[in-house]
């Protein structure tokens, strides 16, 4: 058995032709800068090809007699023009090579054809992330060679887990659970817990805590942007596990909120991704309401409404249009769906107006729900980061309280 790691090392595409790059065929005036790239990917293609061919070449001679065999055979030959044919002496066939060559890469369109053609490489396996029952088994497996609470093999844990880490490799899942033992051992503990894991999980997708001295003011003012996100997620997220509620800066970021869908979902519906930019513009809202104003806060959030809209309107039909922009050919533009549709005007119009329509709703929900803003504001600014139950403890005590001050509110909560 033989295996080569990363085949698309030296098994990528023949194009091209290598030439010398020569003052006669550069012009008087010497390259220019084309010229020169030209000429470097035809040196970089002549050296692939000829790593191509050789390869080829190698696989081809499995089932060829080797040096001794040929050599035997040339002598057989000789001989046997001496003898009468009822007499000549018998070749032995080429052995069987039982080889098993396999290749692994991550760029399987990009290895030349000749390469993967039926005689060569047969056989070609695809391996995507693995689904919530692999990832399941993958966390059965490596928690068993990691001290941790009890707590983590309950049924109701390792579901959490395997929603967790939705798009994860097997290798992401191994590094998740070592830097949360990392993180217990800091502590001084021998055990990771749960909140180990979501700590080790918020540093290795968003970034390692930052400690930043905010002035009150712009405390306030994050805390209030990012309970504006919490509080449109309780209210429009439907079937969403708010996770994490924090104004820990990290990285570029002064405050986020993590939440995902309590149910592994392969599709979404179009109430869903309303929702998503709903979610988006709840910071930007809250921060108006409350300040009179937005400050720089919201400018990731726009980037992720409007991606969001741009795939409604130019790609899934959600816009008021069936057409789709990824059937056009649009040049220079490509595949960037955000350029084809901002690009044209009537895609650009349904854009504004799905993200206009969706903040006059958030307006009006957040208006409608300021008491739980202010608590998850108050609560961010007491604790910087609250944690799953944490999150939803602070809403509901807001309700309750809310209800108790306001009769008719329960009266019309309970009718909804």
């Amino acid at each position: 058995i033989g295996f080569i790691e990363e085949i698309d090392a030296i098994g990528l595409k023949r194009t091209g032709s290598a030439s010398a790059m020569t003052p006669a065929n550069l012009g008087t005036d010497g390259p220019t800068p084309l010229q020169i790239g030209a000429a470097v990917d035809r040196s970089v293609s002549s050296e692939t090809g000829g790593m191509v061919n050789e390869l080829l070449i190698q696989m081809q001679s499995f089932d060829e007699p080797t040096g001794l065999e040929k050599f035997v055979g040339k002598i057989m030959s000789r001989i046997n023009l001496f003898l009468p044919v009822h007499r000549q002496l018998k070749k032995h066939p080429t052995p069987y090579s039982n080889i098993l060559l396999i290749g692994a890469t991550n760029r399987a369109a990009a290895l030349d054809p000749a390469l993967v053609r039926p005689g060569r490489f047969d056989r070609i396996l695809h391996f995507g992330m693995p689904g919530r029952q692999s990832r399941l088994e993958l966390i059965d497996y490596f928690l068993d060679s990691k001290n941790h609470e009890s707590d983590l093999d309950t049924n109701r844990r390792r579901d959490d887990l395997a929603s967790a880490t939705l798009g994860y490799s097997p290798a992401s899942i191994e590094r998740l659970f070592d830097e949360a033992l990392l993180l217990a051992m800091r502590d001084e503990r021998s055990a990771l817990t749960m909140l180990d894991v979501r700590r080790a999980r918020m540093e290795i997708e968003i970034g390692l805590p930052e400690p930043t001295d905010y002035v009150p003011e712009e405390a306030r003012a994050i805390a209030t942007h990012e309970a504006g996100h919490a509080t449109i997620a309780y209210l429009v997220g439907k079937g969403r596990k708010l996770e994490v509620l924090s104004i820990i800066k990290r990285k570029e970021a002064l405050g986020f909120l993590s939440h995902r869908m309590a149910e592994e979902r392969h599709t979404q519906k179009r109430t869903e991704l309303v929702a998503l930019i709903q979610i988006s513009l709840g910071g930007m809202v809250a921060e108006e309401l409350f300040f009179g104003e937005s400050g720089t806060g919201p400018g990731g959030d726009l980037i992720s409404a409007t991606h969001v809209a741009v795939e409604m309107v130019g790609a899934l039909g959600m816009g008021g249009s069936l057409i789709s922009y990824n059937a056009l050919d649009t040049g220079a533009l490509g595949t960037n769906l955000t350029a084809k549709v901002l690009s044209d005007k009537t895609g650009r119009q349904a854009v504004d107006s799905l993200l206009d329509d969706n903040k006059a709703v958030v307006t009006r929900l957040i208006g409608e729900n300021r008491h739980i803003v202010e608590a998850l504001r108050d609560a961010l600014i007491e604790h910087n980061e609250l944690i799953d139950d944490q999150i939803i403890e602070v809403i509901e005590a807001a309700q309750q309280k809310h209800h108790e001050f306001d009769p008719e509110m329960r009266v019309v909560d309970l009718r909804s």
